[in-house]
């Protein structure tokens, strides 16, 4: 695949379309606009002491997502730049493939945990579906395919940190983790890592969702019971390839997406904005949000590399799972295994970037020496992500 060149926000005329074209071209003109005025844009501002920005933090909690901008330099986009393209190369052509493209044995194919998901091009395949709990209820509208198109596209990988050493550094940034542990507490736990792709006029949607499901009928609920992700944007992101977020919808409990969708009479939700993004900058979404993506048919690639993180108190004990895990109860030995993650990302950025200040893991800082990230602790993370914190 190749890829493209810092994507631009999607100003289309509308008089090249037809009235549905020309809906979508204003919908996404409308949205950019409204998305560009917003205050919850600009870099990571930390104090002396590391702590962030309370304004960034308020920002965050009131709209649902912020975007930090100019995050990741040129250095380590190259790095992630080079396991995508590996990764790419590596994958399945089907989803029954056990070889690649060159006929070697395909990356993931002697893994249990979830890996490669492809998708036909163009299409929505959760939405109108009861698959993950049923979340995705509204169908995407799918455009017709080109003629040249092959039969299925990459979406998304997961499990991430044990394909990508550029990956697994980048989920222990400094800054990202000082944002995690002021949004989700010091003793913040993994939630799960994914890489998502949008081939330009070829990838597929994802249905309007609400990404928790443990939570909603508890009195604990409250506007960051179920987590967050983060995505860093490889080449940034518009209107047309990028997610669409319903601000404030977070702190609204489970919301009626049918009912939303219907008012509109189609698959465009009137108050969503896009993550409107440049090459380096990374998206905090609030999970509860109402969010989704269309199928891109733009001349545009999108590349972002998710990971997710929870409250310790929300996944502590509780038996959950069954999306992005099988289903298991979540005691504090689950949770220290699964955090080891972070502690390897840790190490392992600190070989790559020696002069950077590494972040502190407070529940793992005792036996910070034995994470080491060398050739034992590669073998120890195969299948990692059968125990990631899915709630």
């Amino acid at each position: 695949m190749s890829v493209a060149k810092r994507p631009q926000p999607e100003i289309t005329s509308a008089v090249d379309f037809g009235a549905e074209e020309a809906a979508m071209a204003a919908y996404k003109r409308d949205g950019t606009a409204r998305a560009l005025t917003m205050d919850n844009r600009g870099p990571i501002e930390l104090d002396a002491d590391g702590k962030l920005d309370p304004a960034i933090l308020e920002a965050y909690w009131r709209q649902g997502f912020y975007i930090f901008e100019n995050v990741v330099g040129a250095d380590e986009r190259a790095d992630i730049e080079r396991d995508v393209a590996d990764i790419l190369d590596r994958a399945p052509m089907t989803p029954e493939a056990k070889i690649d493209r060159h006929g070697r044995p395909a990356l993931g194919h002697d893994l249990q945990g979830r890996t490669v998901r492809l998708v036909r091009p163009l299409s929505d395949p959760l939405g109108g579906t009861a698959l993950n709990h049923g979340r995705h209820p509204v169908k995407m509208a799918e455009p017709a395919k080109p003629e040249d198109a092959p039969d299925y596209v990459f979406q998304v990988l997961l499990g991430t940190l044990q394909h990508s050493e550029a990956c697994l550094r980048l989920y222990a940034h400094p800054k990202l983790l000082a944002v995690a542990e002021a949004v989700n507490g010091a003793d913040f736990t993994p939630f799960n890592e994914g890489l998502w792709v949008k081939e330009p006029r070829l990838g597929g949607s994802v249905a309007w969702h609400q990404d928790g499901w443990t939570y909603w009928d508890s009195p604990e609920l409250d506007a960051g019971t179920h987590g967050f992700n983060f995505m860093m944007m490889l080449y940034g992101c518009d209107a047309a390839n990028g997610l669409w977020v319903v601000p404030g919808s977070h702190a609204k409990g489970k919301i009626d997406i049918s009912t939303l969708a219907g008012e509109s009479d189609s698959d465009r939700l009137p108050d969503a904005v896009p993550l409107i993004c440049g090459p380096g900058d990374v998206a905090i979404v609030n999970r509860q949000a109402i969010h989704g993506s269309f199928a891109n048919t733009s001349d545009n690639s999108r590349v972002s590399v998710h990971f997710g993180f929870h409250r310790r108190k929300s996944v502590l004990d509780v038996t959950s799972g069954g999306i992005h895990n099988p289903v298991s109860t979540y005691d504090d030995a689950y949770i220290r295994h699964r955090a080891r993650m972070i502690m390897y990302g840790i190490d392992a950025r600190q070989q790559r970037f020696p002069d950077e200040s590494p972040y502190a893991y407070a529940p793992l800082a005792a036996d910070a020496g034995q994470y080491r990230w060398d050739a034992a602790s590669k073998a120890d993370v195969k299948d990692y992500n059968l125990y990631d914190l899915g709630i």
